[in-house]
């Protein structure tokens, strides 16, 4: 290794133990150039100059949900305003009163969670920044509002599934004015309501069966859903017509690797650490083969697995790589990098 290339990677591994990233969740992906407008905002300020410590990784567009997930990696330091500067642009681009999509959704930008990469980012800084991202994007968009989930929800640290149940998140037309939100006014139908929050990294896992039958997708849901037993720990899941068959998508949250000792006889589960902890999370495989044996029993294929983004390992190391070479739209340059 070259004295240069040692100090590049000392200063990429420096870099890494401060990073947090944030899967912006926004309700629009057949307009594709607007998606990617909304990107940029988050690494280039209106001027056009780039933010430093921020890249966005990777844009995951799906057209039936019409629903876009952005990864954006940054700085404990500067996540806020690349969350809040692309937040802002959304709104100014996507009008829920026209929304179409068989995902359910609230939001313009639907979701914004925070979630640590590095050893020297804690729970509270992510908490911290969520909760001030939830307060700036009210302030910078008026008419928006938000909940908090997860650390952010302090002190109950209530999930993101319990607390979209208590906003009716998962009505086909949620009840807006029946909802009282933790930051801003009354959710109103242009912006909707945008669930904020922090916690160990959560990664989604979609798995299309080769049927049109969703009530055998929702059955299949409820079995591997983490609140049944034998289901899997950290995987919320819902079933989607998607595409002409059914998608079986997959919330997987990471969880305390001492609660999982008996689910890893078949191979260990991916893990990092937060302060210190332990953490790990279901493997796609483990997902998938759960879901195929399952589908199977009933005489249904498999149409294959896709993960939205990446494990929290790919995507500490991918943002190093891309911050230390001062490359903002990593997602362009994906395609080209091998690791």
């Amino acid at each position: 290794m070259s004295r240069l290339s040692g100090h590049r990677n000392m200063a990429s591994s420096c870099l890494g133990r401060r990073l947090v990233a944030c899967l912006l969740n926004i309700s629009e992906a057949r307009r594709k150039d607007l998606v990617e407008t909304v990107a940029m905002a988050a690494v280039y300020n209106t001027e056009g100059v780039r933010r430093g410590g921020a890249t966005v990784l990777n844009i995951f567009n799906d057209h039936d949900y019409n629903r876009s997930v952005i990864t954006i990696v940054a700085t404990i330091d500067s996540i806020r305003e690349a969350v809040l500067s692309a937040c802002e642009k959304a709104c100014s681009l996507i009008d829920m009163r026209v929304h179409v999509g068989v995902h359910p959704c609230m939001g313009a930008v639907d979701l914004i969670p925070i979630y640590p990469l590095g050893e020297e980012v804690g729970v509270q800084d992510c908490a911290k920044e969520a909760q001030a991202v939830a307060l700036g994007l009210t302030q910078r968009v008026q008419g928006s509002s938000a909940f908090l989930f997860g650390w952010a929800d302090s002190p109950l640290q209530r999930g993101l599934a319990q607390r979209r149940r208590d906003m009716g998140w998962f009505k086909k037309v949620p009840d807006l004015q029946g909802i009282q939100p933790d930051v801003g006014p009354q959710p109103q139908r242009r912006y909707g309501l945008t669930g904020v929050g922090a916690g160990p990294y959560v990664m989604n896992c979609n798995v299309t069966i080769d049927t049109q039958d969703l009530t055998l997708g929702r059955s299949i849901a409820t079995a591997i859903r983490e609140s049944t037993p034998g289901g899997l720990p950290g995987v919320q899941v819902m079933a989607f017509h998607h595409e002409g068959a059914v998608e079986i998508a997959c919330n997987v949250e990471s969880v305390k690797e001492s609660l999982v000792g008996h689910m890893t006889a078949a191979g260990p589960w991916p893990s990092f650490s937060v302060e210190g902890q332990r953490f790990c999370h279901a493997p796609a495989s483990l997902i998938t083969a759960r879901v195929a044996e399952l589908a199977g029993e009933r005489g249904v294929g498999m149409k294959g697995t896709a993960l939205v983004g990446f494990t929290p390992h790919e995507c500490r190391g991918l943002a190093e790589w891309a911050l230390s070479q001062g490359t903002a739209e990593f997602w362009k340059e994906q395609k080209k990098i091998h690791m």
